[in-house]
């Protein structure tokens, strides 16, 4: 059995621990509703973006095909994976099961004859990627706790430009959408070539038709407005290929801008639950190590009465 100096020192480094777990759980918690009110405000402007881009690609009908972004490549070969991770760990499973979730989709996608061109952001991702022996087309570091729209944009100018070029066929982007401080989803996004019928695919009830008159260099729809559900009539100047051509890669920045947040929040709540699990552990442990060292110290005591005896009886 342990000394009852050495249970103590066990305690007190336990409880060292502890107030490190509960200090950065309520740092993670303060950043968590602040990352939560980023995602409030962005949410109603992304589904904006999504709305208007299928309302211009419906209204372009056919000529939506000519859009770069919208056009497949006549051989799938490059497949571009974005794996969106934290820059920090003590979260547990939060990156973990990122990079699971990647290798698992490269290796079906070479079962199928693709190759994969690894992107990732955040340090964690980036290493674990490279300590696995696969070599990074692009790596993103030093904003995972809070991105900015320029990051986003930076990683879409890359993708963008390596799809446009011909280097990349396809882009897939996987990451953990915030659903609550419990729960982070593992979500698989098609980023690149976007697909036409998506876009075009109805949400909350939102139904465009073109009409195939167009006057000058406007052409107009009829679109069910998504409040109230009247009828409205949208007027593009210039035509719709031209402003589909502006939107879609505002489309694909606010869509790794959105999976960022979302990442960056779903960081905080899992760290927040990891520190907080900690907590909960260290106090076990202290309470165990407390048994412990009233065991250990009635052990002493009791050799102690014995030696008193044991001498008492040898005197008389």
């Amino acid at each position: 059995m342990a000394s009852q100096r050495d249970v103590k020192n066990k305690i007190a480094s336990v409880k060292n621990i502890q107030k490190i777990t509960r200090a950065m759980e309520m740092v993670a918690a303060a950043r968590l509703r602040r990352a939560e009110q980023r995602i409030s405000a962005l949410r109603p402007y992304a589904d904006a973006i999504g709305r208007m881009t299928r309302q211009a690609a419906q209204a372009a009908g056919a000529e939506a095909a000519r859009v770069p972004l919208l056009r497949e490549h006549d051989s799938q070969t490059n497949v571009g994976l974005l794996l969106v991770t934290g820059d920090r760990g003590l979260a547990g499973g939060f990156n973990s099961q990122i990079i699971r979730a990647g290798v698992r989709l490269s290796a079906e996608m070479t079962e199928d004859g693709l190759r994969s061109a690894w992107y990732a952001t955040g340090r964690r991702g980036v290493s674990s990627l490279a300590f696995r022996g696969h070599e990074l087309t692009g790596s993103y570091t030093g904003f995972a706790d809070r991105p900015a729209y320029a990051d986003a944009r930076a990683i879409a100018d890359d993708l963008i430009g390596a799809y446009v070029e011909g280097r990349l066929d396809c882009v897939e982007m996987v990451y953990n959408s915030y659903v609550s401080p419990l729960t982070q989803n593992v979500t698989r996004q098609r980023l690149l070539p976007l697909s036409h019928q998506a876009i075009a695919d109805e949400e909350d009830g939102s139904v465009g038709s073109a009409q195939d008159a167009p006057v000058a260099d406007r052409s107009k729809i009829a679109a069910t407005a998504a409040a109230g559900g009247g009828r409205t009539t949208v007027d593009y100047e210039p035509d719709p290929e031209k402003i589909l051509r502006r939107l879609v890669p505002d489309y694909i920045e606010i869509s790794i801008y959105r999976a960022l947040v979302e990442s960056a929040a779903g960081f905080f709540g899992a760290q927040m639950t990891a520190m907080r699990s900690a907590s909960e552990n260290a106090g076990e442990l202290i309470t165990d190590y407390t048994l412990q060292m009233n065991r250990a110290r009635q052990a002493e005591i009791t050799q102690e009465i014995m030696e008193v005896v044991a001498g008492a009886e040898g005197l008389s």
